[in-house]
């Protein structure tokens, strides 16, 4: 192929012979001007062709274009399109499968394997791995969202060299500018490339019973009018239980064929689902005379090279444009699928979500079968991403006026929830950053724990930890500036004269409450004194009235006129106060009696008003006669009552009274404002520490995480001074869910004598995951894995139990009830046929293939792990030899 010359400018007609829209002109001028460039833009809009300008531009000038995907299957398709575009030989591959011209000025890796290549060199340096590499293109960069491999992508912005450029494409999403952003922060000046314009426009349809039907409205905001249900449902349209019914598959592929809208991605969010449907439409007929004799060519000289990879059930529909994709069918049949599918010759695809992650299948139409799905955490609405990601896929540029998206009434969702997906706007990248054994391990090899942490916080979880924290900042900022100038006002007053005002304040506290002690004591003692003296108390006796049934603001002097017999034990009282008013209380209403007084000459037929009823409480107003009487009642003195010990005690009370008083700071008038302000003071302080701790705790997150995981790995010796040792090397050599638990089992020595198809068996326990509980394999374990993986349980509850106390839930291997489903690897290993082997278990066949590569994944590692013996190597070389056949292996022809 015919490149264009070496130059500063490159003509972009000589390698783009078509119109390219403004955001790729955009892009390749900020790539010019030696900047990396974030590109956001909708599934099919052509971010690919700023990647391909990358590689142009590299190969212009002797240099090298890393291109990572998030998927092996995705770089393998990338292989297959670049060598086509830009020659056999100047495409080579990376991934955890397979090594292919690892020397070519254009290879594609999977981002783990970049990721991987820059843990082996000092962050920030270019090292012999990128040697002469230009750029790096991360395609689907929005992968930073997914669960399990996010932190992959935060790692290789993070420690990729400032000198290589970055071209990170990603499909929408909401805070693009956050990304940008942070990549400008931890890797260099980056610039935001967005477009939502779509080559090929979106039509989005409703499916039910009754037809297809327009979605939106004309101005594809809203919901179309039409489908809003007014008043009653009309007949037929509710199924079994009341609930709308949905339309079949076959009536819908029918409408879409009708139509002209075929071919179409049809998503199931299950792989029974989508087997089923298959079976469901199997005898519509989707393609013409001559596309039949096309695909029967190339399936049955795909058949002839791979007789095992035929998958019951799917061939026969196959030949009449009809087929599934999802994990659970073979990886060479899925390749076969795709293929077929980017020809035009599969006229309906019935595949679960993965579909949309990347792999290049578009369609004229997709449809969407259910707008809800099962997760970890129960039945959920998808997500707006999730629905553009799948509604996405439709449209193929050059082919399509327009793309068609259609959902479909269910059950549970009808037209409603659609439109409302498909008027929503991109939900933002969340990160998942997440420290690993392997990072840690990795990052101490080259680096300090200074370093290391400085790598940490450069996370995009850090970057956007720190912007949702920064409201609390600003608080804390601002309560440090009200703080400040408080402790300046205070400082301004004389320490000493602060000193004695603060001494006289205290003694005056300690005085008063001494003199409300005092007053209790003397009031008890009174009031006992008080019992038995209105025992002999009579009529002109002066008493003090305030109680529950006297409730007035102050103490009322009264005088006894008369006791009226009671339902209890002590009379009721009739008083007449100074007031001119007339009481009945009890003994409980008496404050004080004044026996030293003389008393008040009460005439014999004085009589308090007839109508006042003679209970506790009641009060009447007196005549003239009680007013002569009440005037004549005098205010007692009730110092005299004191004690001596009280009265003592409130002189004492006055004297600090009257020298705080006469203190110049109590002159000044700014005593209480003072005081205000150093409990202000000691306030901010308070909030300022409980917040800043808030704060630390949430922006060190990760950074916590990282030393717990420090600290396990010290336990288990892993660690010398913050060293790697032999057996951390080990671990940091390789890539797993948890390389701690891999590494201690690796150097057990509990493996080095297995023969190869049992060190394949016990190898696949260390890394398969959790199966479904209702899983069966027909096969029983050989007593010489059993009783290796017995060897192992040691380790395993203690890097279980020990995880558990630092709160880390990385999974360890293989739980024992369902060890049997490893069984498998040893028959494989052993020869057997592969339809036998799927015949002896509920799983799918995608399921064992996985279960299979996982295994061949990690005994690959072990001929590159340090420290280990080399008969160890060789025996784990031997294993693979067993397990690497067809449909195993990934040939990448």
């Amino acid at each position: 192929m015919n490149y264009p010359a070496p130059s500063t400018e490159i003509d972009l007609r000589s390698i783009f012979p078509f119109e390219l829209d403004q955001f790729q002109h955009d892009a390749i001028a900020s790539l010019n001007a030696g900047r990396s460039v974030v590109v956001c833009a909708p599934t099919g809009s052509g971010k690919t062709l700023i990647g391909e300008y990358a590689i142009y531009r590299a190969l212009t000038r002797g240099k090298r274009v890393f291109y990572t995907t998030p998927l092996k299957a995705l770089s393998n398709q990338k292989l297959r399109d670049f060598r086509e575009k830009f020659g056999f030989d100047q495409v080579g591959l990376l991934t955890g499968d397979a090594s292919i011209n690892r020397d070519a000025p254009i290879l594609v890796m999977t981002t783990e394997i970049f990721r991987n290549m820059l843990y082996g060199t000092p962050i920030g340096q270019i090292g012999i791995s990128l040697t002469n590499v230009e750029a790096v293109v991360l395609d689907e960069c929005h992968y930073m969202n997914d669960r399990q491999r996010g932190t992959v992508w935060e790692e290789s912005i993070i420690y990729c060299p400032r000198e290589v450029q970055l071209v990170a494409l990603s499909a929408t999403v909401a805070n693009s500018d956050q990304l940008t952003n942070w990549l400008t922060h931890v890797h260099g000046p980056t610039d935001l490339i967005y477009s939502d314009f779509r080559p090929v426009p979106l039509e989005f349809h409703f499916g039910n019973p009754k037809g297809l039907f327009p979605l939106l409205n004309d101005s594809k905001n809203k919901i179309n009018p039409r489908l809003i249900k007014r008043g009653k449902k009309p007949q037929g349209e509710k199924g079994k239980g009341g609930r709308p019914e949905p339309p079949s598959i076959t009536y819908t592929l029918t409408q879409l064929q009708q139509r002209d809208m075929l071919p179409a991605i049809y998503f199931i969010f299950s792989r029974r689902g989508c087997d089923n449907a298959v079976k469901e439409v199997s005898d519509l007929w989707l393609v013409n005379e001559q596309e039949s004799q096309t695909l029967r060519q190339q399936i049955d000289e795909f058949l002839r090279r791979n007789p095992e990879a035929g998958r019951s059930g799917q061939i026969a529909p196959l030949y009449r444009g009809i087929a599934a994709h999802h994990a659970g069918i073979l990886p060479a049949w899925k390749v076969l699928v795709e293929e077929l599918f980017q020809q035009g010759l599969i006229k309906v695809v019935f595949a679960t979500e993965t579909l949309a992650a990347g792999i290049n299948m578009p369609a004229r139409t997709t449809v969407i079968s259910t707008l809800s799905k099962r997760t970890d955490s129960g039945h959920r609405l998808l997500n707006a991403s999730e629905f553009l990601q799948m509604a996405g896929r439709a449209g193929r540029r050059g082919m399509d006026k327009q793309g068609h998206v259609v959902t479909l009434q269910t059950p549970f969702e009808g037209a409603r929830e659609a439109a409302y997906l498909a008027t929503s706007k991109p939900d933002p990248l969340v990160s998942q950053f997440t420290p690993s054994y392997g990072m840690v391990l990795n990052l101490l090899q080259t680096h300090s724990l200074e370093q290391a942490k400085e790598l940490v916080e450069r996370s995009f979880g850090q970057y956007m930890a720190n912007l949702h924290l920064q409201p609390d900042y600003e608080i804390i900022t601002e309560m440090q500036a009200q703080l400040t100038e408080i402790r300046e006002q205070l400082a301004a007053i004389d320490e000493n004269e602060l000193a004695l005002y603060e001494k006289l304040r205290q003694r005056l506290r300690v005085e008063r409450q001494l003199l409300k002690t005092l007053q209790e004591q003397a009031q008890e003692d009174r009031q006992e004194h008080l019992g038995m003296m209105l025992n002999f108390a009579v009529a002109g006796t002066l008493l003090s009235l305030k109680g529950k049934n006297i409730t007035v603001p102050t103490p009322v002097t009264t005088v006894l006129v008369a006791k009226s017999p009671s339902s209890g034990q002590s009379p009721y009282l009739v008083c007449l106060g100074q007031d001119n008013r007339w009481y009945v209380a009890t003994i409980g209403d008496v404050v004080d009696l004044y026996a030293e007084l003389p008393r008040i000459n009460v005439p014999e037929d004085m009589l308090p008003p007839p109508e006042m009823p003679l209970k506790p409480g009641q009060g009447r107003r007196g005549n003239e006669q009680s007013a002569l009487i009440a005037q004549s009642i005098p205010k007692p003195d009730d110092s005299l009552h004191l004690p001596p010990e009280v009265q003592t005690q409130l002189s004492r009370v006055t004297a600090v009274q009257e020298q705080l008083e006469n203190h110049p700071l109590h002159k000044s008038g700014n005593a209480a404002s003072f005081f205000k302000r150093k409990s202000r003071c000691l306030e901010l302080e308070e909030q300022i520490a409980e917040l800043q701790e808030q704060v630390d705790l949430q922006s060190q997150r990760h950074w916590e995480e990282f030393l717990s995981l420090i600290e396990i790995l010290q336990h288990f010796e892993c660690l010398d001074q913050l060293v790697p040792s032999k057996l951390g090397q080990i671990a940091a050599a390789i890539r797993g869910e948890n390389e701690l638990w891999l590494g201690l089992a690796l150097a057990s020595g509990e493996l080095d004598n297995l023969d190869p198809q049992h060190l394949a068996t016990t190898v696949a326990a260390l890394v398969t995951e959790t199966p479904r509980p209702d899983t069966k394999v027909n096969f029983n374990l050989s007593p010489e894995v059993d009783e290796a993986w017995s060897r192992l349980q040691k380790i395993r509850r203690s890097v279980l139990k020990v995880q558990y106390r630092h709160g880390v839930a990385l999974p360890v291997g293989l739980e024992n009830r369902y060890l049997n489903v490893i069984a498998l690897v040893e028959q494989w290993a052993l020869g057997i046929d592969w339809s036998e082997l799927c015949e002896n278990t509920t799983l799918d066949e995608g399921d064992v293939v996985r279960i299979l590569r996982r295994t061949l994944d990690l005994l690959s590692q072990i001929p590159h792990v340090p420290n280990l013996p080399d008969s160890f190597r060789k025996n784990a070389q031997r294993a693979m030899q067993l397990i690497d056949r067809f449909p195993v292996n990934e040939v990448v022809e």
